[in-house]
C-alpha cells in the first residue's frame, strides 16, 4: 500500500499558501433541488474562480511551493483545458514562462481562454495521454517543471482546501458530490472530510464517454481507455498506468463513483441555467445530473461541487433550446 501523500495539516498549509490568490467561494442553498428531493441540498460555486474552476486551488499550490530556480527555468503542464487556465492565470500573474500542453479534444471555449491569457499553448495528438508526453518531453529539452494536473501532493492538498471552506460553511454536511477524472479532487476532499468525520459520504461522478478510474477501480490497477466526445470534457482523460497517489486515495475515500449519460449532464447543465441562472460545463454539471437521475443516495445535509464554467456558447444554446421544446 503507498503511503498517504498528503494529511489534513497539509491541506491546512495549503490554504494558508494560497489565501492571497483563491478567495473562499460561496457554498449556497438551491431551493428547487432541495423540494425536489426533500433534503437539503447545497452547491459550492467553484465556477466563480477567478480561472473559472476549482483547479486553481491545486495549481496555485503548487506553483507558490516551487523554488526561485524552479519558477525562473519555467513550468508546463498538460490539460484538457481547466487546468491549463489555472496554471496559465497563476504563471502570468507571477511572471512565470509556461507552456501549455492540449490534445486536439480541448473544447474551443478553453483554447480561446487560454490564448486571451496569453497563454503559450501547445496542441499535441488526440488524448490528454498525447499531452502529457509533450509535456514531459518539454521537461527534458527545456528544463521546465512540470506541474502535473492531479497525482501531486501539492495538488491534491490544494483541491482539499475546498473540504474545509464546506466544513466552515456547513458543518453538518453529511455527502459532497464531486467530478470525477484524475481523482485530484475526491482524493484532497477525501483527506479533508473523512479526517473529520470518516461517516461523511463522498461521492465522484464520471462520465460514461471516459470513466477511466472507475474502470481502473474495477480492475484493481491502473487502466487506459478510449476517450470520446462528451459535454463533461473536463472529466476525460487518463490517470496514468503509473499513478502514484489518486488511485489509490479515491479507492479509500470514495463511497460511491455514479456514472452519467449525455442525457443526463445535459439536464444538469439546463437544470442550473433555468433555476440558478448560471452558465456551467458538463462536468460541473454532472453531479446535478446525478442527482435529478436518483443516481446517488443522498444524506440529509448535501453539498455538490460546481467545478468550473468554461463551456462553448454554442452548446448552451443548443441545449437551452432542447430544454425549452420539453418544458
Amino acid at each position: 500500500m503507498v503511503e498517504q501523500p498528503v494529511g489534513l495539516r497539509d491541506i491546512w498549509k495549503a490554504r494558508k499558501r494560497i489565501a492571497s490568490v483563491v478567495k473562499k467561494s460561496p457554498l449556497v442553498y438551491s431551493p428547487e433541488l432541495s423540494e425536489m428531493l426533500e433534503t437539503s441540498v447545497y452547491l459550492k460555486l467553484e465556477n466563480l474562480n477567478v480561472s473559472g474552476s476549482f483547479k486553481i486551488r491545486g495549481a496555485t499550490n503548487k506553483i507558490l511551493s516551487l523554488t526561485s530556480d524552479e519558477q525562473k527555468r519555467g513550468i508546463t503542464t498538460f490539460s484538457t483545458g481547466n487546468f491549463g487556465l489555472s496554471v496559465a492565470y497563476l504563471a502570468k500573474q507571477l511572471g512565470i514562462k509556461a507552456i501549455i500542453c492540449i490534445s486536439n479534444r480541448v473544447p474551443k471555449a478553453k483554447v480561446d481562454a487560454l490564448k486571451q491569457i496569453g497563454a503559450q499553448v501547445e496542441v499535441y495528438g488526440e488524448t490528454q495521454d498525447d499531452a502529457q508526453q509533450r509535456s514531459y518531453q518539454l521537461e527534458r529539452e527545456l528544463g521546465l517543471t512540470v506541474i502535473h494536473p492531479f497525482d501531486d501532493p501539492y495538488i491534491i492538498a490544494g483541491q482539499g482546501t475546498i473540504g474545509l471552506e464546506i466544513l466552515d460553511d456547513l458543518p453538518e454536511v453529511d455527502t459532497v458530490i464531486g467530478g470525477l477524472s484524475g481523482g485530484g479532487l475526491l482524493s484532497g476532499l477525501g483527506v479533508a472530510l473523512k479526517s473529520t468525520d470518516p461517516a461523511i459520504q463522498l461521492i465522484g461522478v464520471s462520465t460514461l464517454m471516459g470513466a477511466t478510474m472507475y474502470e481502473s477501480i474495477r480492475e484493481g490497477k491502473p487502466v487506459k481507455i478510449e476517450e470520446k466526445d462528451t459535454l463533461a470534457d473536463s472529466l476525460l482523460g487518463g490517470i496514468g498506468l503509473n499513478n502514484r497517489y489518486t488511485f489509490e486515495m479515491v479507492q479509500n475515500f470514495a463511497d460511491h463513483i455514479a456514472l452519467v449519460n449525455e442525457v443526463e449532464i445535459a439536464r444538469g447543465m439546463s437544470f442550473m441555467l433555468d433555476k440558478h441562472h448560471m452558465v456551467i460545463e458538463g462536468a460541473a454539471a454532472a453531479g446535478i445530473g446525478a442527482i435529478l437521475n436518483k443516481k446517488i443516495q443522498l444524506g440529509s445535509h448535501v453539498v455538490a461541487v460546481i467545478s468550473g464554467s468554461s463551456v462553448n456558447t454554442s452548446v448552451i444554446i443548443d441545449i437551452a433550446n432542447q430544454y425549452r421544446s420539453q418544458a
